[in-house]
């Protein structure tokens, strides 16, 4: 679920530096003035050209799975030549077809071969699930600072220590557990999230910040771009407090247009490249976006939305459309090579450059500067993005994070992850940066640690293991879908992985013959967390290199308050009680854009409720149970379909399981299970049946299977049981009329 409370920490001594002045930056050596990354084999150049591909016409534009699958590889020469492609938006045959992660992604069709009780295929949706399990490096402790940085937004910034509806005193049995190394406390330097570049460039200015499919850009590259795309949008009319919208893919262009946007001090808005017109014209209107950076291929969607007048059209206020193209982050030759294979997919480059505001990005950045002063850098308590969430449960609401809260969350992250070193670490970028979990635990925590984010434009399995093998990256955040999939290739062990030291898994449960594997695979760390985008989002993560309870979310980071409370009273409840999770940071949103009603419902006390129903031991290790509109209520009794999920999860036949709740006239609901299995294994209903009867209460066993080539999922793996439920409805109305 997505919710968030600001309460930024006690503004303490920063250690980062000032903001920077260009002429400041010490030159280049000239030992640092290495080539770019040796030109690959032939083979390798051309099997590079098959890339983000969409025709341009209305039909294809509506679909909500863009066909954007992009040039994917990993850059190095390849031992075996050209590097597999697979089709976009899908996993490869022997990868996991349900791992629906990275950036446009198309959705999973439904398999002919599935019979009629299977369903229908599930599609990527585009929603960051509002109780997406985000998982990452963080923990927990000591009271979050009283003052309220959101400016009375919303009363996250509490002076009382005790959690809602308790006076009681308030332990935190978590700090006990913390690895020595990681602080009880933080402070949290009053500054901008852009602040982490500024500083970065001026520690480590020749160090590689980017690597897109063979092409690098250095800190100091990636600074000097942000900044004159900062200046054209201040010249263009660009404000202080602006929404800038950025509809992009995993480029480096996404990289620059963030930082752009910050230090022209605007807000971002961050939209999925996969929205329909329909979600696009909301959050665009929503937000009251003055100006978008976006790609060629998603032109002709957005065209329609604004009209053929689009002054007088629906989204008047959005004035600027700024368009880039895959190519124009792409090294030589595949810069020269991906406009033919553009050409033969049928893309028409009739773009109307000069007109209706559209202006080209690379000739912007590469024209005469303008001569503008940019504004002085955010605060913590100003407003640096509107993430939008809630999708699957209604509405896309606009999440409002203020720099206090990003730049917390990514301290705590770090804070975690302490033996990360600073210009050494390498992150594997395969989750979408307009994420928040890539926006946090990828890009800002990269640039913080002025580590090298190696960018991936989506999820593809045979290009995930090149470019580990290739380039060597040390932390890689994902989902355990992600895991799954390449523990179970057929060319995982052929490919050296041993330079991952650190994975964080979030948007499920993490299995542990999955964390088992993959850490015998690669020698890392495979860790569990939570998070959700009103929390910035990561609020518990187990401890990396310290004690790790398996099927738990770990501690709560450093500075964030948990309890458990009685989802109906609010009163506190004991240790291993269930109830709904709540909790207070200062990575906890200041609100919802323009939505006072749902602030005041989510953010109560100072404490964010999580809609998650969960339970905390006596060592502070806390449980999800499932959310608490996802209980079922079958003949009276509650039951949690995480539960029953596990229990089906371990079958050897089971890859993926999804339980959901459906209408029974004799016991008001009962229990639907729908099953992916393994490559082939085959199990009937009867099997399943004896299997969960050996393990679960009568009443929690499904009555009822239904056999699927995939699960609907967010961008970040979490399986939509809204969409299954929805599906079902559906269905069952048809059956109905039938």
């Amino acid at each position: 679920m997505d919710h968030d409370a600001d309460a930024v920490g006690e503004e303490g001594p920063s250690t980062l530096a000032a903001r920077i002045p260009v002429d400041a930056i010490p030159p280049p050596e000239e030992s640092a003035r290495a080539p770019e990354a040796a030109p690959e084999s032939t083979a390798d150049q051309a099997g590079d050209t098959a890339a983000l591909q969409e025709a341009d016409s209305p039909a294809e534009e509506t679909s909500p799975e863009v066909a954007l699958g992009v040039l994917q590889e990993a850059d190095a020469p390849s031992a075996e030549g050209d590097p597999s492609e697979g089709t976009a938006g899908e996993v490869s045959e022997e990868s996991s077809p349900e791992v629906a992660l990275g950036v446009l992604q198309e959705a999973d069709a439904p398999s002919a071969k599935v019979d009629s009780s299977r369903g229908t295929g599930g599609e990527v949706s585009e929603e960051s699930s509002p109780d997406a399990a985000l998982n990452v490096l963080q923990e927990a402790d000591a009271p979050p600072a009283e003052e309220d940085p959101s400016g009375g937004t919303a009363d996250n910034a509490s002076s009382e220590s005790t959690p809602p509806g308790d006076k009681a005193p308030f332990s935190r049995p978590w700090l006990a557990n913390y690895p020595a190394e990681v602080p009880h406390s933080l402070s949290y330097p009053n500054q901008s999230i852009a602040q982490f570049l500024l500083d970065s460039v001026g520690r480590f200015p020749d160090h590689k910040a980017l690597h897109f499919l063979g092409k690098t850009m250095t800190y100091r590259e990636l600074h000097t771009a942000a900044v004159r795309l900062a200046t054209e949008l201040v010249a263009l009319g660009v404000s202080k407090g602006d929404r800038v919208a950025i509809m992009l893919p995993n480029c480096p262009q996404a990289v620059v247009s963030y930082y752009g946007v910050l230090l022209a001090g605007a807000v971002v808005v961050q939209t999925n490249p996969l929205y329909v017109e329909r979600e696009l014209e909301h959050q665009l209107k929503d937000s009251g976006a003055v100006a978008i950076l976006t790609i060629d291929l998603l032109y002709g969607r957005l065209s329609r939305v604004r009209g053929e007048k689009p002054e007088e059209g629906p989204i008047p206020a959005l004035r600027h459309v700024i368009v880039t193209s895959i190519k124009d982050g792409l090294p030589f030759p595949k810069n020269l090579l991906y406009p033919i294979k553009q050409r033969k997919e049928g893309f028409k480059n009739d773009i109307p450059y000069g007109k209706h505001g559209v202006l080209a990005y690379k000739k912007l950045l590469a024209g005469h500067a303008p001569s503008v002063e940019l504004p002085e850098l955010g605060r913590g308590d100003e407003l640096a993005a509107l993430q939008y969430t809630g999708g699957t449960t209604g509405t896309p609401k606009g999440v409002m994070l203020t720099h206090g809260n990003l730049v917390s969350n990514t301290l705590q992250t770090s804070a975690w992850c302490y033996k990360a070193e600073d210009g050494k670490e390498k992150f594997l970028a395969a989750l979408p940066l307009f994420h928040v979990f890539g926006l946090t635990v990828l890009m800002n925590m990269s640039v913080l640690r002025a580590g090298m984010l190696v960018l991936l434009p989506r999820f593809e399995l045979d290009a995930v293991l090149k470019t580990i093998d290739a380039e060597k990256p040390t932390i890689f955040p994902g989902a355990p879908t992600m895991y799954v999939a390449l523990i179970n290739h057929a060319n995982a062990a052929k490919n050296d992985l041993s330079s991952i030291n650190v994975c964080i898994s979030g948007s499920s449960a993490l299995p542990l013959e999955v964390q088992e594997q993959f850490e015998s695979l690669t020698g890392g760390r495979l860790v569990e967390g939570y998070g959700l985008t009103e929390a910035s989002p990561v609020t518990h993560a187990n401890p990396i290199w310290g004690k790790r309870k398996i099927g738990t979310i770990g501690l709560p980071f450093p500075d964030t308050d948990v309890a458990i409370v009685d989802p109906s009273t609010g009163r506190r409840l004991k240790t291993g009680e269930m109830g709904e999770l709540v909790v207070r940071g200062p990575q906890v949103m200041a609100g919802y854009w323009n939505r006072p009603e749902e602030t005041a419902a989510t953010l109560r006390e100072g404490w964010l409720h999580t809609g998650d129903l969960a339970t905390i031991d006596e060592e502070g290790y806390c449980t999800i149970m499932d959310r608490i509109k996802d209980v079922i209520i079958a003949s009276g009794f509650n039951v949690y379909p995480r539960e029953v999920e596990e229990v089906l999860f371990e079958h050897p036949a089971v890859r993926e399981a999804a339980v959901i709740g459906v209408k029974d006239e004799y016991r008001g609901e009962t229990v639907k299970a729908f099953i992916v299995l393994k490559e082939g294994w085959h199990v009937s209903d009867s099997q399943l049946d004896r299997w969960c009867r050996d393990r679960l209460a009568a009443y929690k066993v499904p009555h009822r299977y239904a056999f699927r080539e995939t699960l609907p999922k967010t961008m970040v793996g979490k399986v939509l049981r809204r969409k299954l439920a929805e599906e079902e409805a559906e269905s069952m109305e048809k059956a109905k009329e039938g």
